[in-house]
């Protein structure tokens, strides 16, 4: 068991420093191997990889088909479209609510939340300069709407986060409607209304909007009108809805997304090459680093000493909601990703919690939710490579943004875990 918490130790330690987790995980997983009393070639080119593999086999045609139709959206205009539709409605005078918003229509509509942080980001300025209101809360706020509540928490999301849970539990994206939108609202309003409470203390400062040194980033792209804004809609409601209410499998609902921007944009088809090997190529990169993390955890699954984490963590006092919590938190955190913690965990453990669900009678989706929600909390800490990307996109650093992207990202998350385990206590899912 010391080589678990050992692999695991070094796993975040690298992972924190940096390092890729696509070659940081084997190694953690050879530690674990070794001090465990496993082969170590066995256990890299057999246990390992049949975790690694078996994880991709099952997610990579949503992660590659998910990435598409994220680039679409976003080289057709769509999303552009959509984000200063709402930006508009909501107006100037409530800056960071307009951005919040369009950030997280868009997350919850399909769109990845690196797509969404480029489509946001030009918009936030505008509406930002406009309310004169620092630079500095852009991140955050950004942070707010895509990667928080409608990654894990709203029932339905076709995020990747709310579909892992799904395979462990034989649950659906809709599992636990009340304890998805109880933690939605704590992280929504909860953010944001810190975020306005930022914005007035640091405006009654002296700190107000000043222009980003790199002036190209502010430059907005001249190429023609942008697509209706209904005809945008269309494609984030259609996954949502094949998936939800006509109970589609994830794969079908992205790829009538994708042929429905297609259509809607059949003049641009000349760019749509371009978009898809974008977007193909992009997601590479996003299931190896999972499956490389659900690797590591066949691994840790393998050593004798996983009977013993396995009971210390199973034996953590009151509901077991609470002991899966913390244990992905802890893995999301180690390797500073909320599918890679949640891959770990329930490749791990998983199997247990279901026998408890059905042992218990504590529904499987109220453990769908809160694994759900449990991967969006400690995973947003500083090593995080969609914090990374947001702060080289806005030209800011940890030091001038990460605080405020720790609270709404990171402590109100985590408190709205607690919020859904109540709400499933007093029998509401």
């Amino acid at each position: 068991m010391f080589g678990i918490l050992l692999g695991l130790a070094l796993l975040m330690f690298l992972a924190y420093r940096g390092w890729s987790i696509i070659w940081v995980a084997p190694i953690a997983a050879g530690v674990v191997a070794l001090t465990g009393g496993l082969d170590l070639l066995d256990a890299y080119t057999d246990t390992y990889m049949q975790g690694f593999v078996d994880f991709a086999k099952t997610w990579f045609p949503v992660f590659m088909l998910g990435a598409i139709f994220g680039k679409l959206m976003e080289d057709t205009g769509m999303a552009k479209s959509v984000a200063i539709a709402l930006t508009k409605v909501i107006g100037t005078q409530r800056a960071i609510l307009g951005v919040l918003v369009s950030a997280a229509v868009l997350t919850y509509g399909g769109v990845s939340l690196f797509v969404v942080v480029f489509a946001v980001y030009p918009l936030a300025l505008a509406l930002f300069r406009e309310a004169n209101i620092t630079r500095r809360l852009i991140p955050a706020t950004v942070a707010l709407g895509a990667f928080t509540f409608t990654m894990t928490a709203l029932p339905g999301t076709p995020q990747i986060q709310n579909l892992i849970p799904t395979t462990y539990y034989g649950t659906t994206a809709m599992a636990a409607p009340v304890m998805g939108i109880s933690a939605a609202i704590v992280m929504a309003v909860g953010g944001y209304l810190y975020l306005r409470w930022r914005e007035q203390k640091l405006t009654a400062a002296g700190e107000t909007y000043t222009e980003p040194k790199d002036k190209k980033v502010v430059e907005e792209e001249e190429d023609g009108k942008i697509p209706n804004v209904l005809l945008s809609f269309l494609p984030l409601v259609i996954v949502v809805g094949t998936l939800n209410v006509f109970g589609l499998d994830i794969v079908i609902a992205l790829i009538i997304g994708i042929l429905t921007i297609m259509l809607l944009n059949i003049t641009k088809f000349k760019n749509f090459t371009k978009a898809i090997n974008g977007g193909a190529s992009g997601s590479v990169i996003a299931i190896i680093n999972t499956s490389a993390a659900v690797g590591f955890g066949a691994v840790v699954r393998a050593v004798p000493g996983f009977e013993r984490m396995t009971e210390l963590v199973l034996s953590v006092p009151g509901n077991p909601l609470i002991s899966q919590a913390a244990a992905i938190n802890v893995l999301a955190g180690a390797t500073g990703s909320a599918s890679g913690g949640m891959g770990i965990a329930l490749e791990a453990l998983g199997e247990q919690y279901y026998e408890i669900s059905m042992a218990t009678g504590i529904p499987p989706e109220a453990f769908h939710r809160v694994a759900s929600i449990a991967s969006g909390g400690l995973d947003a800490l500083p090593h995080n490579g969609a914090v990374l990307t947001l702060l080289a996109i806005t030209g800011l650093s940890h030091k001038e943004s990460y605080k405020d992207i720790f609270v709404v990202g990171v402590v109100i998350p985590v408190i709205s875990v607690f919020v859904a385990i109540l709400v499933s206590i007093v029998g509401l899912l």
